[in-house]
C-alpha cells in the first residue's frame, strides 16, 4: 500500500483551562485529541496514514486541566477524540477511524473483500469489549496467566490471511485500533511484571515490528515512563 504525505509534525502545546475556544465551524476540520490517550491515538494514526495532516488540524487538549468550553461547546461527553467536520462534531474512536477513512481522500484502510470486512468487524468489536478489559483486569492478578487467551486470540487472528504481517493481510483500521493498546501493554507488562507478550507468539512479534516501521504511527507514541506510571493506577 502506497502511503503518501507522511509528515513528522512538531507537537503543539495542549490547550488548557486558560486557553480560548477555537472558532468552531469556520470550515476548519479539527481533531481534538490528547497526546496520551490511546483512543484518540487511533484517529490520529488514521489521519496520518491517509496523508491528511494538512486537511485535519490537530487540537491537543490538556485532559487533567481541560478547558470548560470543551464540554460546553465541543463534546458534551467531555472526552477525546472528537472530530469537527462539516458543521458537526462526532466522537467515539472506532466510529471516527471509519468516518475518516470513508469521508476523506487518501489510501483506503479497509478492504472490499467481504470475508476480510466481516472478520475485521469481529476484531474491531473484540478490541474494546474483550481485549482491553481483560488486560486491564489482569493488572490486579497474574497477567501472564490471565491474558493468555486474548493475546493468543491476536496471534491466531494474525494467521488468518496471507499476504502480509497485518490482521487482514494488508494494513487496515484493525491494526490501527489495536496498536495503541498493544504498545502500552507490551511496555507495562514487560517492565512491571517482566512478562513478554510476544514470547511464543511470532506473528504478534512480527506485527509489532512492522508497525514500528511506520512514521505515521511512531510519531504518535506516548513515552514509556508515562504509560507505566499511569497504568500503575489500575493495579
Amino acid at each position: 500500500m502506497a502511503l503518501s504525505h507522511i509528515l513528522v509534525e512538531d507537537r503543539q502545546v495542549p490547550l488548557d483551562a486558560t486557553s480560548d475556544l477555537p472558532t468552531l465551524f469556520d470550515g476548519t476540520t479539527r481533531l481534538y485529541i490528547s497526546y496520551t490517550c490511546p483512543f484518540a491515538q487511533r484517529v490520529w494514526i488514521t489521519r496520518n496514514l491517509k496523508g491528511l495532516q494538512e486537511n485535519i488540524k490537530l487540537v491537543p487538549i490538556d485532559l487533567p486541566n481541560r478547558p470548560a468550553w470543551f464540554k460546553e461547546k465541543v463534546n458534551p461527553a467531555n472526552k477525546v477524540p472528537a472530530l469537527e467536520h462539516n458543521g458537526k462534531i462526532m466522537g467515539e474512536s472506532l466510529d471516527l477511524i471509519k468516518y475518516v477513512n470513508s469521508n476523506f481522500e487518501g489510501p483506503s484502510l479497509y478492504p472490499l473483500d467481504p470475508e476480510k470486512r466481516n472478520f475485521g468487524e469481529d476484531m474491531l468489536k473484540y478490541v474494546d469489549t474483550t481485549f482491553t478489559k481483560v488486560v486491564f483486569g489482569s493488572f490486579k492478578g497474574d497477567p501472564a496467566k490471565d491474558t493468555a487467551s486474548v493475546f493468543n486470540h491476536l496471534e491466531n487472528a494474525l494467521q488468518k490471511f496471507d499476504g502480509g504481517p497485518f490482521f487482514l493481510g494488508d494494513l487496515s483500521l484493525v491494526d490501527v485500533a489495536y496498536i495503541p493498546f498493544v504498545q502500552r501493554f507490551q511496555v507495562f507488562l514487560g517492565e512491571v511484571f517482566k512478562y513478554d507478550i510476544t514470547a511464543g507468539r511470532p506473528k504478534l512479534a512480527a506485527w509489532i515490528e512492522e508497525m514500528n516501521k511506520m512514521v505515521a504511527y511512531t510519531q504518535t507514541i506516548t513515552e514509556s515512563e508515562y504509560v507505566i506510571n499511569f497504568f500503575k493506577k489500575f493495579m
